[in-house]
């Protein structure tokens, strides 16, 4: 047969579309042609598939006029990841496998010029969304590919690590052969969490902004930290992801399937919510993804985990305008002419900044040398709009050196960790949510207030000229409290904690 079908898929952002691989074999002059929006390392495919097939001791239609179509022609496709699709579709249509029991397979993989099977991105990524559309059908991937797609439940994968291995299970007349060293059956073993081993208990002191780090595990909640340098904020942010609740076995594969998709997924890290701390030089796309195709950026690779951002007003203004929607909305939506896609962007935001360009404004132990102009200019380097959006301002400041020597170490991170939980499942219990995920009537229904702190809050969002959204943030976060206190409603006492979070003199303004 001279016409052989072989599917395949592409990667749209989480999206995996179908992908038909049409391979004509004609009389006519010898030729290789690749058509259907194919990208540069896509057309580069004749010359990889050719070698391959080559060097693996096969047949290669020299003498035939080649036609590969990659169908549908409109989608775009980028990625080596049809190189071995490509090669099985010429071998099928030349007859040296079976083109019909190629119809329950799919495949992806890139080829070296020896035959042997490379690994592609976005394995995971392609094995979740056929799980998610419920598409049944077998997964041919390169061995290391296939090890983080075969987590998905009930996934049928296969590893291959050489052509040959794949060609051997479609030889017409021969069944499938059993299991070997090239060609596996693999299946869902989810590897063990691995622990952090950084404590927080290594940071001596600080007991108000451990209080601030507990109340956003246990919310949800954004965090600006603001202090002179080596006062501990980025001991604090980089312990934070271990006060969070483990992943549930659903945000563990939507978390790794975008870490797939920039090939930054190892085993090792499964179910450990990532912590995303980008150099203060990153682009806006660095930071929201983008690109052509679209790539995910840092907010999406923090996924259900934290977004560390030190030196935050030295970000490029764009950058952090970016980060806007997401932090409301908890997805990114990166559109181009001629394509769109969307990648979640669920994250928590740990900032950290100096409170003026030399950092040591309002320090107790070395004099700040910074002018109020240039104080002023530093710090309206964070729009207002971006700063409301921040739950937490919190306050850091360096411990003399006599108290950090002889200071005992503090609570450790299990102990916090415990009240953190216990405050989060009464937020759940409630609401099916954390406190910060919250809006609209919800607000109203899950945030009791008594009569005086009701008052209480009126006249300081009052008095501080706060927006709607301001005094709707504080309300979540002294219901938060509430949940940590273990009280049914938010008192004066939550309030008046919540309520600091939020003072101005935060910033040094």
């Amino acid at each position: 047969m001279s016409l052989s079908l072989v599917q395949s898929r592409s990667l749209l952002g989480l999206e995996a579309t179908a992908v038909t691989v049409e391979v004509h074999l004609a009389n006519g002059l010898p030729s290789f042609t690749l058509v259907g929006l194919a990208d540069v390392e896509v057309k580069e495919a004749r010359e990889r598939v050719r070698c391959a097939i080559q060097n693996a001791g096969l047949e290669f239609p020299n003498n035939k006029r080649i036609t590969v179509n990659l169908a549908p022609a409109d989608l775009p496709k980028d990625s080596g990841r049809f190189d071995l699709p490509i090669a099985l579709g010429i071998l099928a249509a030349s007859g040296q496998i079976d083109s019909a029991r190629l119809k329950d397979y799919e495949f992806a993989g890139e080829l070296s010029l020896s035959g042997e099977l490379r690994p592609v991105r976005g394995a995971l990524a392609m094995a979740l969304a056929l799980h998610q559309k419920q598409v049944r059908t077998h997964l041919v991937l390169p061995s290391p590919c296939a090890q983080e797609a075969a987590l998905v439940p009930d996934a049928s994968v296969y590893g291959a690590r050489h052509l040959l291995d794949v060609v051997q299970q479609f030889v017409p007349g021969q069944a499938s052969l059993e299991p070997g060293e090239g060609w596996q059956r693999l299946s869902a073993t989810p590897p063990a969490t691995s622990s952090d081993p950084a404590d927080l208990a290594d940071v001596k002191g600080q007991a108000g902004p451990k209080r601030a780090l507990e109340i956003a595990a246990a919310g949800g909640h954004s965090v600006l930290l603001c202090g002179p340098p080596g006062s501990g904020k980025s001991m604090l942010a980089q312990r934070f992801a271990a006060l969070l609740p483990p992943m549930t076995t659903q945000e563990a594969l939507q978390s790794a399937a975008i870490a797939s998709l920039s090939g930054r997924f190892t085993l090792a890290r499964w179910g450990v919510r990532p912590t995303c701390s980008p150099h203060h030089s990153a682009s806006a796309v660095a930071l929201v993804g983008g690109g052509s195709p679209p790539r995910p950026g840092e907010i999406s690779l923090a996924h259900h985990g934290v977004l560390f951002l030190d030196e935050l007003p030295e970000f490029p203004r764009a950058a952090l305008e970016a980060l806007r929607e997401p932090l409301e909305t908890g997805h990114i939506t990166i559109a181009r002419a001629a394509l769109r896609a969307e990648f979640p962007a669920n994250f928590q935001l740990i900032a950290a900044m100096n409170p003026c360009p030399c950092g040591y404004l309002g320090a107790s132990h070395k004099n700040c040398r910074c002018s109020p102009d240039q104080v002023a200019r530093y710090q309206a380097r964070l729009s207002g709009p971006l700063i409301d959006r921040i739950d937490l301002h919190v306050s850091v400041a360096a411990l003399p050196a006599n108290e950090l020597l002889q200071a005992p170490a503090g609570e450790s991170t299990g102990a916090i960790k415990a009240r953190c939980l216990a405050g989060r499942e009464r937020a759940l219990a409630r609401q099916g949510r954390t406190n910060q995920a919250l809006s609209g009537q919800d607000i109203d229904t899950h945030t009791h207030l008594d009569a005086s702190a009701q008052q209480f809050l009126n006249a300081a969002a009052t008095r501080l000229g706060w927006s709607a959204r301001g005094t709707h943030r504080t309300l979540k976060v002294a219901r938060t409290i509430a949940d940590l206190a273990g009280a049914t409603q938010i008192q004066t006492p939550h309030v008046a904690e919540a309520l600091q979070y939020r003072q101005p003199s935060t910033l040094g303004r």
